[in-house]
């Protein structure tokens, strides 16, 4: 079994009977993974990006508990540590630990978006979003022009989104 399939095994078993949220991580993983292989990302890119796509929203459960709110900010406060007892038994280098749980700690975060991963994780997330949240196209235009900058993300987000 290699770290992936571990991080998603990981992933379900935590969330339990939560089926949305596994569902979510599971999209949101999809299109990160698509995307980092399109952006011909080097290998230890496409792990951080699949392990933090799978896990960036893995302190909802704990946000919710501890603060009655699912709130972005507060999964960026709880993901980590969570994402990090979830990690151990892979023996990760530090280095590689720390990014996946920075990624967690910013998913939320647009207004300084440094490195491919973390782009990338955001671009996915809110092609998720986009269906899952009903946006109209006046928000889909906007985040695109804010938020998009990869070739594979710009395309995926016209592909599916926009009227031809």
């Amino acid at each position: 079994m290699n770290n992936i399939t571990r991080v998603t095994k990981a992933l379900i078993s935590y969330n339990g009977s939560d089926v949305p949220r596994i569902n979510h991580a599971l999209k949101v993983f999809s299109f990160a993974s698509f995307i980092a292989h399109s952006e011909a990302c080097t290998d230890e890119e496409i792990f951080i990006i699949e392990a933090a796509s799978l896990l960036h929203d893995i302190g909802i459960h704990n946000a919710e508990k501890k603060y009655n709110s699912c709130a972005g900010n507060y999964q960026e406060i709880e993901g980590p540590p969570v994402a990090r007892d979830l990690l151990s038994p892979l023996s990760l280098p530090e280095d590689v630990l720390d990014r996946i749980s920075f990624l967690i700690a910013h998913h939320h975060t647009y207004n300084k978006i440094e490195g491919i991963d973390y782009q990338i994780l955001i671009e996915a997330d809110f092609i998720v979003n986009i269906y899952e949240d009903n946006m109209n196209a006046d928000q889909i235009l906007s985040v695109k022009k804010k938020l998009f900058k990869t070739k594979s993300g710009i395309a995926l987000i016209e592909s599916l989104y926009e009227k031809q």
